[in-house]
């Protein structure tokens, strides 16, 4: 029987990436829209919208928006379920009431960390996993890889 995880034949070029990426997407969790690839009950657009509020505290939803590359719409959604979770205070900007500055709150901070500290250690397990001649190699791939998405 063939393995799914593996294309027979390759028909058309990048037939291989695909597959690899539709892999990797897997073995992160990410097709899960309610658990973080580190295990953590919460969407993936909130654990990253936490990280980059804890980034750059009273950033504006739109900087929100565009740090994530997300529509205003969604973002403003995500903030909302960030702050009836308790985490975040989106509060009026006082110079111009057209926006609203993000905050975290005292328990979004420790969730913030509890956040960082799983996302650390499951990319510690994982980078520590690759062979120490190849992690060069790996870095420097899904830095072109992100480099090439990004303008893609």
């Amino acid at each position: 029987m063939a393995d799914p995880k593996r294309p027979e034949t390759v028909e058309e070029p990048g037939a291989a990436f695909q597959e690899q990426m539709v892999q990797l997407v897997r073995s992160l969790g990410l097709h899960r829209p309610d658990e973080t690839p580190c295990g953590q009950p919460i969407s993936i657009g909130e654990a990253h919208a936490l990280l980059e509020i804890a980034r750059e505290p009273g950033m504006t939803q739109n900087g929100l928006a565009s740090r994530l590359g997300l529509e205003k719409s969604t973002v403003s959604r995500i903030a909302g379920m960030l702050e009836r979770r308790g985490w975040v205070r989106r509060i009026r900007d006082q110079l111009d009431a057209r926006f609203v500055r993000l905050h975290l709150t005292r328990r979004g901070i420790t969730a913030n960390v509890n956040l960082a500290a799983s996302r650390r250690a499951k990319f510690e397990r994982i980078f520590g996993a690759i062979p120490v001649d190849r992690r060069g190699g790996i870095v420097e791939a899904l830095s072109l890889l992100v480099e090439v998405t990004r303008e893609n």
